[in-house]
């Protein structure tokens, strides 16, 4: 099984879980007299399963992705740690951009001026600068994900 195929796969059962997790809700309680729609201790035992698989998975994927290597030898894990972190900067840099290039209209020349701090034009080179390198990154990680099997 390729790496790709087993990070689908634990976002399917992560979706499962959540549906176990209202079905189990859903269930824990009746009006006096009812029986549930779904047997509570059946779900549990679906649950503790289904966890187990989760767990077991994710400790495969973990194990290839600190495994694997991209071709200048940097391991899919730092990718995965650069592109996490590249992205939360970007994020960051773009709401500073967004604040910094938002006008405030003076409507008399009596009113207080209100300048950018920041040079607008250089920091949204840096955001387009940010934003290959993550586009990059990701290319890297998609390719690695296609081309590694699961250990």
């Amino acid at each position: 099984m390729k790496l790709a195929e087993a990070l689908k796969m634990r976002s399917d059962l992560d979706i499962r879980l959540r549906q176990l997790e209202t079905r189990l809700t859903n269930n824990s309680k009746v009006q006096e007299g009812d029986a549930p729609s779904e047997d509570p201790a059946s779900l549990l035992i679906e649950l503790d399963e289904m966890t187990k698989d989760l767990e077991n998975l994710i400790r495969r994927i973990n194990d290839t992705n600190s495994r694997t290597s991209a071709k200048d030898g940097t391991s899919l894990t730092g990718l995965l740690a650069k592109r996490d972190v590249l992205t939360r900067k970007c994020e960051i840099l773009q709401s500073l951009l967004n604040a910094a290039s938002n006008r405030t209209e003076r409507r008399l020349s009596s009113d207080i001026r209100i300048m950018s701090t920041v040079d607008v034009k250089e920091l949204r080179k840096k955001v387009d600068a940010i934003s290959k390198e993550i586009r990059l990154t990701d290319n890297t990680i998609q390719e690695l994900n296609w081309t590694t099997e699961l250990i």
